[in-house]
């Protein structure tokens, strides 16, 4: 009795936090739904009427819709390999004993923490620009024509400072999971006679590929939304090179004034993040069950 009775106070005392997080949740969630079924523009907000699924077909067949799918999963997938890969690379490097470990670590972690539209304007007036950017100064400096990196390479500029935005985060997760490596088993490995690359491929991998299923869920979920780097630096073009799913809702709800059409790409960009999100979740319980 006493149990249940302590089973039931617990839930009365997480019922006002949960009930919160339901009305946060489900509201929008609800609005948008709605306004995904009306003729409602921003421009005549005094016709409202019911459109059935024509907005769901109207953002379904706009050309920009399917161009819009792939640069979202090249975003995804390009953000993912270099975070992953260069999170290993500097994990590996910082793990080792070096003088001012403390301050490299901070330094590596740094970026982690600036604002998506500050790093974004960082990368494209300081960085990136064609005239008096620093990479435009390197170009001139060996003799070459500096690179216009935001319109010939849109979406390659946007994975670079997206990348460089998160690789911090997949560097950190990495380095704690190899700080639990056990020394007695690459002490054994080194005994056995399997060089670096071996212990690297056999041991290290192996034991960090939780950490890395947990980098990949995690930031495959942010980098679904990814909107504000676009925004900043490219404004989804040249026409929709650099326009991925979440700013296409943008342009159609704030740059057209369709609150209908952008609601409806709104629902349609939930549930395609569902489906990624219940893929990666039973990845990720299958990897944690090994």
């Amino acid at each position: 009795m006493a149990t249940q009775n302590t089973k039931t106070l617990a839930r009365l005392m997480m019922a006002p936090a949960v009930i919160v997080l339901l009305v946060w949740m489900v509201v929008p969630l609800a609005m948008t739904l709605w306004y995904s079924f009306q003729n409602y523009n921003l421009l005549t907000p005094q016709n409202v009427s019911f459109a059935g699924f024509f907005n769901y077909v109207y953002f379904y067949t706009d050309p920009a819709f399917f161009e819009s799918i792939w640069n979202t999963l090249v975003l995804v997938l390009g953000v993912l390999l270099i975070t992953v890969i260069g999170g290993i690379a500097i994990a590996l490097l910082i793990d080792q004993p070096i003088f001012g470990q403390g301050i490299v670590r901070i330094l590596v972690i740094s970026p982690f923490f600036v604002m998506p539209p500050v790093a974004a304007l960082i990368w494209k007036n300081m960085i990136m620009h064609p005239g008096y950017g620093v990479l435009a100064d390197v170009a001139r400096f060996f003799g070459a024509q500096p690179v216009d990196w935001f319109a010939q390479y849109p979406l390659f500029s946007i994975i670079i400072i997206v990348a460089w935005q998160w690789l911090p985060f997949a560097t950190l997760i990495l380095l704690t999971a190899l700080q639990s490596l056990d020394s007695e088993q690459k002490e054994a490995a080194e005994m056995d006679g399997a060089n670096a690359f071996n212990r690297f491929i056999y041991l290290t991998l192996p034991h960090l590929s939780r950490a890395i299923t947990v980098v990949i869920l995690i930031q495959t979920i942010f980098l679904l939304g990814i909107y504000a780097e676009i925004l900043v630096t490219t404004n989804g073009g040249p026409g929709y090179a650099s326009t991925n799913l979440t700013f296409l809702i943008y342009r159609t709800a704030r740059l057209g004034y369709d609150v209908g059409g952008g609601a409806a790409g709104g629902i349609i960009a939930v549930v395609l993040a569902n489906i990624v999100a219940i893929f990666l979740m039973r990845a990720v319980g299958k990897n944690l069950d090994r």
